[in-house]
């Protein structure tokens, strides 16, 4: 385990209907660092995301997140120091978006009743600087999908984590709202924040992100900086597409040509 690590992942296995669609999973995220996963469907994104967060529990491997065992904190520890952001809300709920803020500021709530002084500021404050303030009373139906983006960083920064978990945030938003978010969870990160997200856009993913985690059948296929691991060879062997990857400067792209499987 790495001295300055946030979270550990050590040895991972998770077998859900037979299938083992975690195998042997290892890697370190640091303080201030942004991962992005990436790989096919079914590669196991979404699963270690969510063996992260304790939603599911490893048949094997360890979980360390702040120097803590998440397999042995109960829901209310994890969420102290892990939050969630999803691709979408479920609306079922009629929320209102000062609501589903506040929602965040749960794990750290002590005693029977809801929100203290700090509680408002904290949302308050978190809500003026996503630009949320015009929107408090909108119901979450009533929202574009880049509004609903930033009501869920809000929900998840008053949270405040040390890890958040970012499950396809650009996911449904046109090409400025994927940007915004991306800056907004590089921003986390340069905050001090372990950023992972899980993404299908690999140049979002190589523009934003310090390190890539590649997946393959719940494998790791790569991992390393945007450049070591988003190339031609690799993309080909795990997604079966044919790309071309072009470099400008630092940033790199990758354009599909064909499926060859």
């Amino acid at each position: 385990m790495a001295p300055d690590a946030m979270v550990t992942i050590s040895d991972v296995h998770f077998t859900y209907g037979g299938k083992e669609t975690l195998k042997g999973i290892t890697f370190d995220a640091r303080a201030g660092e942004f991962i992005g996963l990436i790989g096919p469907n079914g590669s196991g994104k979404t699963t270690l995301m969510r063996c992260i967060n304790s939603m599911l529990r490893p048949q094997k491997g360890t979980i360390i997140v702040d120097g803590k065992d998440v397999s042995k904190l109960k829901v209310k520890e994890v969420a102290r120091i892990c939050a969630n952001v999803p691709a979408d809300c479920n609306e079922d709920f009629n929320l209102s978006v000062q609501e589903l803020v506040f929602l965040g500021r749960y794990p750290h709530v002590d005693g029977m009743w809801w929100e203290s002084k700090r509680d408002e500021s904290v949302v308050k404050e978190t809500m003026h600087k996503f630009e949320l303030d015009n929107l408090a009373g909108r119901k979450l139906s009533e929202l574009s999908s880049g509004e609903k983006a930033r009501a869920l960083l809000a929900k998840a920064v008053v949270q405040a984590p040390k890890v958040l978990l970012a499950d396809e945030p650009s996911a449904h938003l046109d090409l400025r709202y994927q940007l915004e978010v991306m800056e907004r969870l590089r921003e986390l990160s340069r905050q001090g924040v372990c950023v992972i997200t899980v993404s299908h856009d690999m140049n979002l993913t190589s523009k934003y992100c310090d390190r890539v985690l590649m997946l393959d059948q719940g494998n790791i296929a790569a991992m390393g900086r945007p450049s070591e691991v988003i190339t031609a060879e690799r993309i080909r062997d795990v997604y079966g597409v044919e790309v071309s990857v072009f470099r400008d400067g630092d940033e790199i792209f990758a354009i599909p040509r064909k499926a060859i499987r």
